[in-house]
């Protein structure tokens, strides 16, 4: 970043801080990974996720909603059928994920390799 992103006014934001917002925390980007293999539902994304609770999952689904990252389709069915996916503005975050699965990997075996050279 340069020395005059620091002089950023109240009512703009450091890109990079706006997509945090948007994305970040701890399970954002782990149900936008799942939604780039496909429409999901919930108890879908609840088996693929074991360790995220039930009403973390629908606040986060929520926030993605209202952010227009995902869209919740509700049938009108008993028992409720509900499905998530991405809208086309969501689609734009693949790049963005597939970098930081990019950079995890090579992440990965960068510590892998430095514990292999210590032992």
């Amino acid at each position: 970043m340069q020395a005059t992103d620091k002089n950023i006014t109240e009512h703009q934001q450091c890109p990079v801080n706006t997509t945090l917002e948007i994305i970040g925390g701890k399970w954002k980007v782990i149900i936008l990974y799942h939604l780039f293999q496909g429409t999901q539902r919930f108890n879908e994304l609840r088996r693929l996720i074991p360790n995220i609770t039930q009403r973390m999952l629908t606040l986060q689904l929520r926030e993605m909603e209202n952010d227009g990252i995902l869209h919740r389709e509700v049938y009108p069915e008993i028992p409720p059928k509900v499905e998530y996916s991405l809208t086309e503005f969501g689609q734009t975050l693949l790049p963005v994920i597939k970098a930081m699965h990019k950079w995890g990997n090579k992440y990965e075996k960068t510590c892998l390799q430095r514990h292999q050279q210590e032992n």
